[in-house]
């Protein structure tokens, strides 16, 4: 996927949600741990709404089921490197289903 720029600095992009069961608790906690071990801030947005990358409240409340997509953000220092790692986890199911 390629990324867009939203605020110099900032890297945008759209993951498809492929898994099972969307972005539930597991999913959520695991796509928080992620987005929590960077020097980088994390939004998600899904319809309109927008939640912080690092609360798993915040997230299952986005209720991203699967064939929906998330809009995810990164701005700061490790901002690519957090946005490939999300996209890796989300790509791979959040490691749910072979």
């Amino acid at each position: 996927m390629s990324a867009l720029s939203a605020n110099k600095g900032d890297i945008v992009r759209e993951f498809p949600i492929v898994n099972q069961r969307g972005l539930h608790a597991r999913a959520s906690a695991k796509f928080v741990q992620v987005a929590s071990g960077f020097d980088a801030s994390v939004q998600v947005e899904k319809d309109g709404v927008t939640v912080g990358g690092t609360s798993i409240m915040g997230l299952m409340m986005l209720a991203a089921s699967p064939g929906f997509s998330i809009r995810v953000t990164a701005s700061g220092p490790e901002a690519e490197q957090v946005i490939d790692a999300l996209e890796q986890l989300v790509a791979s199911r959040f490691g749910e289903e072979s």
